[in-house]
Formats: structure tokens, C-alpha cells, sequence
């Protein structure tokens, strides 16, 4: 299985060179040079499945046995998953009314991100124990991704981390989460800034890339091609769990609900579909609404600003997945996805070519949710089945409700729950309702932290490229000692 560029100037690579990059060298995304069709016969076969046993083989269908043989690959999935809370690692609850959740949340870090970044780690340890070679991974966050990257590596002796947090943009709770691991190979800075400023020295140290070769850096936001394949699990596992049955003819159809951001689930979601997944997607955003005015209007350009929003996570303006997207819907041209692309990366403003539109607007619908509409979402799920939801899941479910109080007649449909509420107690208190916190979470309070403050004035990208010029010069000293 080889990997190619989006825009279609780079070398292609295999599964470890995808892992390894992040961006390809020419700034776009890897993508599996050809997709497998799934067969009725393999869907019905996977149906049976848990969930860590649908990452298994969606692993081995993306990843040479040559690079991981599959014994290992199986070994390195359920390591992966250890340290999950719920016995299934995913559980879908059947609430009231044909409502459907996926809690995604069962990790340390309580979000969804847990279940692909800890995936992910194993295989760069993998690689990297047998290369004997170090990384650093350098990781901007809105809030989860930081928490779950740091988590995923922590102790890893071939790995050190650099998260950026923008400063009061994330919550109390994710900000603990990530400035209260002490271990040596973790370094957090915060940064006097919001989530799109914050990137713009990542995207500026992995631009040089004679830089990037020489410190063995590398990614581990939602770009990451490993992310993205681990992620398709969670459509097949709804998909399985909330259609009503296998034999009919042809298959019958689930709607997944997909709440995001930075269009990371909904990539995988649509690689499924296109795998031979019979999903139909719905996108659910904040009002951080381009991928909605992508889907509605092919308007895929930037607003005057990030709005701050109860759904946080999600306060993103550029949905970097969306190159996946169009790529795959401009059926894997990477010139003209590249053209669109630059041009968008020039001008912060696109409109979709017609025929790329109507494309888009069949493969799934959207809609754009208030913050009023998610307190809303979050007290009726309450008053209907006790159960709490975080925010970014009240986005998703909100549609549920829309097209239930329409009297739609109704497909199964399963909403994807990215968090628990838990992580989110401002929220619940501003939909009227009172925060549940587990004990770890209460504990966070009480630890020491560490981080190093980004302001406005300094020259974040020079205090960057300092941070890993450092940090290859301790691992290079540590190598010399050990070999004496």
C-alpha cells in the first residue's frame, strides 16, 4: 500500500513515510495511492466484530504486513487500548426516541482523540525502537489533541513532545491535562493566542524542511494519515451497531452524525463511504461554519475571526482535512486539488467548482449549530434520559432532535460523541445543569504544573525552532553516553 500526495508533487511513500511526515513535502496530505472495496461478504464478516477488533483489520488493510507483521500489529492495537476505561474501549448508548451515542470519550484524556493517538504511538515506538531513532512531535491543540498526544508518548524515551495551547481558549480541565505531566520528554507551551495563530509557527518550522529532515520532526495532529485510518472505525462500529439488519438488499443505510472542527472524523467517514461503507454523512459544526457553507453553498473561505464558542474544541477556521475531501470528490486529481488549494491558501477565499459542489453536497448534508441551540440539545437529553452530553456531542444530537421534531421519517442514525461532558463543566452549568467530575479529573486541581509562556511580542517560531534544536542536542548526548 503506497501513499501519495494530495497536490501530487511529492514522493510517494509507504505506510511508515506517511506516519513519519504529517504534510507532504509539497504541503499537502497523504492518501492511499488506491482504496480497497469492501465486498457484502467482508461487511458481513466485520459485523460481529468489537471495536478494537475493526481497528485490526482496517490497520491491516492500510498497513503492509511487510512493515508490521500482523501478529505485531494486533499486539500493538490491544497495548494500545489497555488503559481504557470501558471494557468495549467504544460504547454506543440507546437513549430515548431512536437516539443513538457513540461515546468516543472512554480514554485518559475522557475525548475521542485517545483512541487513534494512542494507536498511533504504538506504531512510532514500533518504528522507532527498531531504528533506534528519536522524534520529536510537535502538536498545536484547541483543546484535546494536546492531552491525548502528550498521554499517548509520555516516558517514551525515543519521543519528545511540544504542545502549543492557546491561552483561555481551552478549558480549565484540558489545560491541566496537559500542563501537569512532568516527564522528561514533555514540553508545553502557552500561547497568548487563538488556535489558527498558534499553527502558524508549526506551519512555519515545517515549511524548512531541511530543518524538519535534520531534527526527525514530525506531527501528530489530525493531518496524520494514522489518525485518519484509526478514525474510520468509528463509522464502521455505528454503522454495525445501529443498522437494523444485514440481510437485506442492498445493505441498509445509518446516518453518522459528525461533529467537528478540523474535518478529521468526517475524512474518515467519507473514505468509509467510499471504501463501501453504506453510511450517509451529516457534518455538524459550531458557529465556526465553513464546512457548512462548503456543504450548503461551496463557499469554502474564512470568516473575519474565530468565534468563541460552549463547543471549544471546534472553535477552528481552517478544516485542514477538507483537502482530503476534495481530493477524493475531484476523483484523486491531485492538480486540481492543488490548484483549489493554493488558491485558498492565497487569497483565504474559495468557491467550488460546480461540478466539485454538487459532488460534495450528495455525499453529505450539514448544519451549523448555536450555543444556544447545544444548552438546549443538552437539557432536553438530560430531561429525556438523565444522561449528561458535552457540548461538541449536543452539536451532533441537536440534528437528531431537529429532524425528530420535523416528523422526518427516519433512517437509523448514530451521533458521534467526540467528549464527555465531564471535561466540560462550564458548559453543563451554562445549560442549567450540574457537572459530574470523576475523581481524576478532581485531582488535576491539586498538581504541580509546568509550561513555558508564548506572548504576544515574542517570536514564536524562533522559540520553537530553539525548543527542538535543544531538544536533538540532549538526545544526541544521551546517545554518546550510552554507546561509552
Amino acid at each position: 500500500m503506497w501513499y501519495i500526495s494530495t497536490r501530487g508533487m511529492a514522493p510517494r511513500v509507504d505506510f511508515e513515510g506517511a506516519l513519519f511526515s504529517g504534510y507532504a513535502s509539497d504541503g499537502g496530505l497523504f492518501m492511499p495511492e488506491e482504496l480497497p472495496q469492501l465486498d457484502r461478504e467482508t461487511l458481513c464478516q466485520w459485523s460481529t466484530l468489537s471495536y478494537p477488533g475493526l481497528v485490526k483489520e482496517l490497520c491491516a488493510l492500510f498497513i503492509g504486513s511487510e512493515l508490521i507483521p500482523k501478529g505485531d500489529l494486533n499486539d500493538l492495537i490491544d497495548r494500545a487500548f489497555s488503559r481504557f476505561r470501558h471494557r468495549e474501549v467504544v460504547h454506543l448508548s440507546r437513549l430515548r426516541n431512536g437516539l443513538n451515542v457513540l461515546e468516543l470519550w472512554h480514554g485518559v484524556t475522557y475525548a475521542f482523540k485517545d483512541l487513534s493517538l494512542s494507536c498511533t504511538a504504538q506504531f512510532l515506538q514500533y518504528f522507532l525502537e527498531k531504528k533506534e531513532k528519536h522524534v520529536t512531535v510537535v502538536v498545536g491543540t484547541s483543546g484535546d489533541t494536546g492531552s491525548a498526544a502528550i498521554e499517548s508518548v509520555q516516558g517514551a524515551k525515543n519521543v519528545d513532545i511540544i504542545v502549543l495551547l492557546p491561552k483561555g481558549h481551552c478549558t480549565k480541565i484540558q489545560e491541566l491535562q496537559m500542563t501537569t505531566v512532568l516527564k522528561e520528554n514533555v514540553h508545553v507551551f502557552v500561547v497568548e493566542g487563538n488556535s489558527d495563530e498558534l499553527d502558524e509557527p508549526i506551519k512555519a518550522v515545517f515549511a524548512d524542511t531541511v530543518f524538519v529532515k535534520k531534527h526527525n520532526l514530525m506531527s501528530l495532529n489530525s493531518i496524520n494519515w494514522s489518525r485518519i485510518l484509526v478514525q474510520m472505525a468509528h463509522h464502521f462500529f455505528a454503522y454495525f451497531q445501529c443498522a437494523p439488519s444485514l440481510d437485506t438488499h442492498p445493505l441498509p443505510l445509518v446516518e453518522v452524525v459528525v461533529p467537528t472542527g478540523a474535518a478529521g472524523n468526517l475524512a474518515a467517514g467519507y473514505i468509509a463511504q467510499k471504501i463501501g461503507l453504506p453510511i450517509r454523512l451529516v457534518v455538524a459544526v459550531n458557529r465556526n461554519d465553513i464546512i457548512h457553507r462548503t456543504v450548503r453553498q461551496g463557499d469554502f473561505s474564512l470568516s473575519e475571526a474565530v468565534k468563541s464558542t460552549l463547543a471549544s474544541a471546534m472553535d477552528i477556521q481552517v478544516p485542514y482535512n477538507m483537502e482530503r475531501v476534495f481530493w477524493l470528490l475531484s476523483g484523486s486529481d491531485s492538480q486540481v486539488t492543488r490548484a483549489l488549494m493554493e488558491q485558498f491558501e492565497r487569497t483565504q477565499s474559495l468557491n467550488l467548482p460546480k461540478e466539485l459542489h454538487s459532488k460534495l453536497s450528495e455525499a453529505m448534508t450539514s448544519e451549523s449549530v448555536s450555543d444556544e441551540a447545544i444548552t438546549q440539545t443538552m437539557g432536553r437529553c438530560w430531561d429525556e434520559n438523565q444522561y449528561l452530553l458535552c457540548p461538541h456531542s449536543a452539536v451532533a444530537v441537536n440534528y437528531h432532535y431537529q429532524q425528530l421534531d420535523r416528523q422526518q421519517p427516519s433512517t437509523p442514525r448514530c451521533c458521534l460523541a467526540p467528549a464527555s461532558a465531564a471535561k466540560f463543566p462550564e458548559a453543563v452549568l451554562a445549560a442549567g445543569l450540574t457537572p459530574e467530575t470523576p475523581v481524576e479529573i478532581v485531582a488535576l486541581e491539586h498538581k504541580e504544573t509546568r509550561y513555558t509562556p508564548m506572548r504576544r511580542g515574542d517570536t514564536w517560531t524562533l522559540m520553537l525552532r530553539d525548543t527542538i534544536e535543544d531538544l536533538s542536542r540532549r538526545w544526541k548526548r544521551r546517545v554518546l553516553n550510552a554507546s561509552q
